[in-house]
């Protein structure tokens, strides 16, 4: 064990950075290493039964790094500690709000479970629906409405729309769905700006059929991870085109037509295959093109390539900008927040997580799960950032920054899949 200076309980001031050797479970507060930031903090600490603390003067406040002598380098955990008394009559009002915090994890949880077997359920639906777009037209069509319809009664109508980043439970990266992403993503950016149901439906149809075209396309065209040449790029640029055709076959309505043959024309006219300009371009078919540029910088072709999807945002709005309609991009940006689910992030008291769950309504104060060897995988701390008021995110980190046994703990996938959450209310601010 590394020589971590030890202080004992009467020591404790505010400032100091302190480590608690016990099990996350066996002390009321949310991690097990921090700074004190009160004197409430070190009486409960002093109830804990300890007989000596590990001390970070590095993390702790400059004030504090030289004014203790601390104790010899703190022995094994186990002896360090004094035994918890079993006998409590009533837990301590800090241990009630921990425990409360630990039942409400447990519904998060379960939420996801929920969520990811929807997810599964829909990803299915969709798969059956591009199998047999050519087979099965005016059944695919009649398929794919009914899925949309679903999915927007359900964003519609929640109170709060939380968008939660894809487990690894699923079974493998061939449940990731570009066109589902993109609906899905669409549709958060159709409930932000409150269109009208009507409206909202033929978008999803639109943004879930967007691709078709592609099929007109030669497998060695799409999946081919070096430069495209001049005529492959010119073969893949009609692919739009070719989807509008099929499309009209399909007797898909006008606007969704519009989505389809226009969900790479850009703001900036640099687009294909038409070199369309601002309005130019349809206002549904304007936030299909923001949804799909993002999912391509963090799903492309090759995985090598792939940005994180706090640096594809970035990208998008720091040197990108021009290329999006600013107003949708700025609605864009205001449902992800700046840290999208599936961020990597380290927290202001030096912890890392990754955002798996963002709130739309408090974009910036996402669900965050917490990177702790000493609390198993599958009861990794879920952190509300809502009801921690001194504790921020500090940056993101990209995952080949990380160790090893960290990125495997928060499991982030290779390919990101979003799906939302609107069964439930997230509890208020200052509630954990």
């Amino acid at each position: 064990m590394s020589q971590t200076p030890v202080i004992t309980p009467d020591q404790l001031q505010v400032g100091m950075y302190v480590h608690l050797d016990l099990k996350w479970f066996d002390h009321p507060f949310a991690f097990s290493h921090f700074k004190i930031t009160s004197e409430d903090q070190i009486k409960t600490i002093r109830g804990l039964g300890l007989k000596t603390l590990r001390f970070s003067p590095e993390l702790s406040d400059a004030k504090l790094q030289t004014v203790l002598s601390p104790l010899e380098a703190a022995p094994d955990p186990v002896v360090a500690k004094a035994v918890v008394p079993e006998l409590q009559l009533e837990p301590s009002p800090a241990m009630q709000a921990k425990r409360a915090m630990m039942a409400q994890m447990k519904v998060r949880r379960e939420a996801a479970e929920r969520i990811e077997r929807a997810f599964v359920d829909t990803a299915q639906t969709v798969r059956d629906i591009e199998r047999d777009l050519y087979s099965r037209p005016a059944e695919t069509v009649q398929q794919a409405s009914k899925l949309v319809q679903k999915i927007a009664d359900s964003i519609l109508s929640a109170p709060e729309l939380a968008i939660q980043v894809m487990g690894d439970k699923l079974g493998g990266e061939e449940l990731y769905f570009h066109s589902l992403n993109v609906t899905m993503l669409s549709m958060m950016m159709a409930r932000d700006l409150s269109l009208p149901v009507e409206v909202v439906g033929v978008l999803g149809v639109g943004a879930l059929l967007h691709d078709i075209g592609r099929k007109e396309v030669p497998d060695k065209i799409l999946m081919k991870t070096e430069p495209l040449t001049p005529a492959e790029r010119n073969f893949f640029e009609l692919h739009p085109t070719y989807g509008v055709e099929m499309a009209k076959r399909m007797h898909l309505a006008s606007t969704a037509l519009a989505i389809i043959g226009q969900h790479h024309e850009l703001f900036d006219g640099t687009g294909f295959p038409n070199k369309l300009k601002g309005e130019a371009v349809h206002l549904l078919s304007r936030i299909v093109v923001i949804a799909n540029y993002y999912d391509e910088l963090c799903n492309p072709v090759s995985i090598a390539d792939a940005l994180t999807p706090h640096e594809a945002l970035s990208l998008m709005f720091a040197k990108l900008r021009g290329k999006f309609d600013p107003k949708l991009l700025s609605a864009f940006i205001r449902c992800l927040g700046v840290y999208p689910p599936g961020t990597i992030v380290q927290l202001s008291n030096g912890l890392i997580g990754m955002v798996s769950t963002v709130n739309t309504a408090r974009p910036m104060k996402p669900i965050v799960v917490i990177y702790d060897a000493e609390v198993p995988k599958e009861e990794a701390i879920l952190l509300d950032m809502d009801s921690q008021s001194d504790l921020n995110i500090g940056k993101a980190i990209r995952p080949v920054q990380v160790p090893r046994e960290v990125y495997n703990y928060l499991s982030p996938r290779k390919r990101v899949s979003y799906y939302f959450d609107s069964a439930a209310k997230r509890p208020a601010a200052g509630h954990p």
